[in-house]
């Protein structure tokens, strides 16, 4: 199936299934993906074989100067927005300096867009950064992805580069104290001819006792809604998606779901 890159570094707003009037900033190169994750659901395609995480970024004054200008054009045309989202090409906390665009983009957000919150949409590979954390720590929406409970089925969905360790990953996401919230992804299908497939007794089972444990603040179940690099795929279905929504709030966390 097709795939797709934002090509700027400022877009929309755009509708969010999660999250409302959403105003996205992309801090990857906009020709290229950038990630240490090579999730085989992806929407913009692929991550490139050797791929450097040291080049290509945006400067922070420029990414500064870009959304002052957008965010003032809104207020201008009394435009709506909910979040200032930060997603994109890859992994947005790959970037050197995302702590002071995070701290650029709470003073822009105070000064013109004071009610507006801010969202970051991570895969919590860098949280043994201390700045990282630090600058997760000061927004309104930390979103954390953790697709499943088993070491084994993320290797396979999500393709980290380098070693993975689950249980490294858990004892991040537990020291925020609640202060995060999870986000998973639901699929099935094929890849290079295994099926797939992490809402299944065993996988939910896993994941749950997962999500008991780190207590966050909302869980935000989904499936996938554009295209994939892989055309075996399939959506997991609203039913399942709202069963699995149930088993969560029995555990006392809000939980919501996008189909």
């Amino acid at each position: 199936m097709s795939t797709f890159l934002f090509d700027k570094i400022i877009f929309g707003p755009v509708f969010s299934r999660r999250l409302g009037v959403s105003l996205g900033i992309n801090l990857l190169p906009t020709d290229s993906k950038l990630c240490n994750f090579n999730c085989i659901y992806c929407e913009c395609g692929w991550t490139k074989d050797n791929q450097k995480f040291d080049s290509g970024f945006y400067s922070a004054e420029h990414i500064k100067k870009s959304l002052r200008t957008k965010l003032l054009q809104m207020k201008s045309d009394n435009e709506a927005l909910d979040v200032i989202t930060f997603a994109g090409n890859g992994e947005p906390t790959l970037h050197p300096n995302f702590n002071k665009i995070i701290d650029d983009t709470i003073e822009l957000k105070n000064e013109i867009f004071p009610e507006v919150k801010i969202s970051v949409l991570s895969n919590a590979t860098m949280l043994h950064k201390e700045k990282v954390v630090d600058a997760l720590l000061k927004i309104d929406n930390n979103i954390l992805k953790l697709d499943s409970g088993f070491e084994e089925t993320i290797n396979t969905i999500n393709q980290p580069v380098g070693k993975f360790s689950i249980a490294k990953l858990i004892s991040t996401l537990k020291s925020f104290n609640g202060n995060l919230i999870i986000q998973t992804l639901f699929v099935k299908g094929k890849y290079e001819n295994k099926y797939i497939d992490n809402s299944t007794e065993e996988e939910l089972t896993q994941w749950l006792k997962l999500i008991a444990e780190i207590t966050p603040k909302q869980v935000m179940i989904y499936t996938i809604a554009r295209d994939t690099p892989t055309e075996e795929l399939e959506k997991v279905s609203k039913e399942k998606l709202d069963e699995i929504s149930e088993r969560v709030e029995k555990l006392g966390i809000n939980t919501s779901v996008s189909y």
